[in-house]
C-alpha cells in the first residue's frame, strides 16, 4: 500500500541570470534531471524571508543545454531584472519517503538525523539535524561538549551507511577537541573584548 508521508528533497539551485528573457543558470543537486526538471515542474523556493519569492513556488516551463551547463526557464520570469531576483534560490520537491533518491550519494535529512557519528573509529556525536546554505551542506553534529558543524563534502564525510546507522567523518585535527576545550575553563577578562570572528569556508567537492 503506498505510504501518504511526503518530505522535501533539495534538486537545484539558482546560480545566475542568463540572457534578457528570464532564463537562469542551475546548479543541479540530481543526477536525473531528465526526470526532475520537466516542462511544468514545481518547485518549492528556499529563499530569504524578506524577498519577493519567499513562501512562493515556480513552475518550470524549459530546460536547456548551454556549453553543457543546464539553463531554466520558469513561468512568470519573463525578464532580467525578475531573473535576477531569484539568484541564490534553492530549489526543492515533494517526494514520497518511501521512494529513496536515485542519485549516488543523496539522502533525504530524515535518513540522516539520528545517525551515529564516527570518526577513526569512535563515535563522537549523533548527528542532529542537516543547514542547507547555498555554499554547501553542514552536518550538525550533537556531541557530550556540544554542536559541532561539519561540512557535507565527502573530503570530510567519506562515508554515510543509513543501514548500518553510521556517518564516517574525517573532519581537521582539532574540530571537536577545540570545542571540548573552550569548555574546560573560563577565560581570564583582560579588559578587552574581542569582537568573534566568522569565517567562510566554500567546498572544494559539494555534495
Amino acid at each position: 500500500m503506498p505510504s501518504d508521508r511526503k518530505t522535501e528533497l533539495r534538486v537545484g539551485r539558482l546560480t545566475k541570470a542568463h540572457g534578457l528573457k528570464g532564463a537562469l543558470k542551475l546548479e543541479l543537486f540530481t543526477d536525473t534531471p531528465e526526470q526532475r526538471f520537466v516542462p511544468g515542474a514545481v518547485f518549492r523556493l528556499q529563499v530569504p524571508a524578506d524577498s519577493a519569492w519567499h513562501d512562493k513556488t515556480l513552475t518550470l516551463t524549459e530546460l536547456r543545454w548551454y556549453n553543457s551547463h543546464p539553463v531554466g526557464f520558469f513561468e512568470g520570469v519573463d525578464d532580467r531584472t525578475a531573473a535576477e531576483s531569484l539568484v541564490k534560490a534553492i530549489l526543492w520537491v515533494d517526494q514520497d519517503t518511501d521512494e529513496l533518491p536515485h542519485e549516488d550519494d543523496a539522502w533525504y535529512d530524515h535518513q540522516l538525523v539520528g545517525l551515529r557519528v564516527e570518526r577513526d573509529g569512535v563515535v563522537v556525536g549523533t548527528v542532529a539535524r542537516v543547514d542547507h546554505l547555498p555554499a554547501q551542506d553542514l552536518l550538525a553534529v550533537d556531541t557530550a561538549s556540544g554542536e559541532v558543524l561539519v561540512p557535507f563534502v565527502s573530503a570530510l564525510v567519506p562515508k554515510v551507511d543509513v543501514e548500518a546507522g553510521v556517518v564516517v567523518v574525517t573532519p581537521p585535527q582539532g574540530l571537536f577537541e577545540e570545542l571540548a576545550d573552550d569548555t574546560d575553563d573560563e577565560p581570564a577578562f583582560d579588559g578587552v573584548d574581542e569582537p568573534a570572528s566568522e569565517g567562510e569556508s566554500a567546498p572544494d567537492d559539494e555534495r
